[in-house]
């Protein structure tokens, strides 16, 4: 029994000291990955902080770049491009209402001398005082055609709905907005034939020959005649590559078709005449390219449509100022073209639904305004590429 229990004991110390062998093991480990783990650390906050330092340095190249003379320039420059456009296109707008003036009216040096003026100050930069100027200049060329425009009315010019059944006439309509000078020319199609004529034979893109009106009227040996179609006027700013052109559908005289192909799908109005009928379209892709006709001419905005007001979109600026309102309409066999003056085209519409007429197409007007009936009563306008000629059968 002594002899085990000395060898228990014994055994018991080397388990104890195995066992404290293994601790101070394990502390030693734990401390040395402590260590380990610490410098692990310590190395990675370094790299963190100079990761933080590295985009810290490029934020500030960055913002020392945006800062740089060249991109200021480039900012500055595209500014500079910004009010050049806009300043532009407000110049060319008010040039070319100022040309249309030119032509209704005699010189005025005074408009002339505020647009010299805008366009100096267009060269120096200074593109506010520029626009400014412009708009002062709008303002004084809208009051200078209204007062062109409400010409004065003679005792003997009748105040009446009913348009003249024959002939020309000069007369004041009344709707819920004032009073309207109209000037009328009626036809009736039993008796006069409706043809359009033009300056060239052909497609023209550029540099199209155009005729005045009363060329027009005399080599076709007509009675009563008006301008035709939107065109690209040849003293427009904007219209340089296409001067007197017009991309509208149009038959000629001499049966032929214009802008043909590219009309296919047209949704510009036009209206037709032949022997003793009128028909208003409201799209040119409803028409196809008969020859039998008399005339076919498109242009817009179409203002009555079976005795009902057509026009209703008033998003074009010109279309809500003030000015001449050109047209050609119908009522039955009878056939009417004419002008009604200092009038928006939801004016002129109503002044013609009023007059009474079933259909009627808006024409160009402004500086290409001209009404012929045995003289000019009202231009003679510009030169144009087309006209509406009223001709004995």
């Amino acid at each position: 029994m002594g002899k085990l229990s000395f060898t228990s004991h014994k055994l018991l110390t080397g388990l104890i000291l195995f066992g404290i062998a293994i601790t101070f093991l394990f502390i030693t480990l734990y401390f040395t990955e402590t260590a380990t783990l610490q410098q692990t650390i310590t190395q990675t906050k370094v790299k963190i902080n100079q990761k933080d330092q590295n985009i810290q340095d490029l934020n500030d190249e960055l913002n020392a770049l945006k800062s740089q003379d060249q991109l200021v320039r480039n900012n500055d420059l595209e500014t500079e491009i910004t009010n050049i456009q806009k300043t532009y296109k407000s110049a060319a707008t008010s040039y070319e209402k100022l040309t249309d003036y030119r032509l209704l009216n005699s010189k005025n040096t005074q408009l002339d001398s505020l647009y010299a003026s805008a366009i100096i100050m267009l060269s120096e930069r200074n593109y506010t005082s520029a626009e400014a100027t412009l708009n002062q200049l709008n303002l004084q060329l809208d009051n200078e055609n209204k007062k062109i425009q409400e010409i004065k009315i003679a005792a003997n010019v009748p105040t009446t709905d009913t348009p003249p059944a024959n002939g020309y006439q000069r007369q004041q309509v009344n709707i819920d907005s004032g009073t309207f000078t109209v000037d009328i020319i009626s036809a009736d199609l039993n008796s006069t034939r409706v043809i359009v004529d033009t300056a060239s034979e052909n497609d023209c893109s550029n540099n199209c020959p155009v005729l005045s009106l009363s060329d027009y009227v005399n080599r076709n040996g007509a009675f009563a005649g008006i301008n035709g179609s939107y065109f690209c006027p040849a003293d427009y700013p904007t219209c340089a590559g296409k001067t007197n052109s017009f991309d509208t559908l149009l038959m000629n005289k001499n049966k032929k078709y214009f802008n043909s192909d590219n009309n296919v799908y047209s949704v510009v109005p036009a209206v037709i005449f032949s022997g003793n009928w009128a028909r208003f379209i409201s799209k040119s892709l409803e028409w196809g390219r008969d020859t039998g006709v008399d005339s076919v001419i498109a242009n817009q905005p179409l203002l009555v449509q079976g005795n009902q007001i057509a026009f209703s979109d008033g998003s074009d600026a010109k279309w809500n100022s003030k000015g001449f309102r050109n047209f050609i309409g119908n009522k039955g066999n009878v056939v009417y073209i004419g002008i009604v003056r200092n009038a928006t085209m939801t004016e002129g519409a109503k002044v013609l639904q009023t007059l009474g007429l079933e259909n009627a197409m808006n024409l160009d007007s402004g500086g290409s305004s001209a009404l012929w009936s045995g003289g000019y009563k009202v231009g003679p306008g510009r030169n144009i590429p087309n006209a509406i000629l009223f001709v004995k059968k």
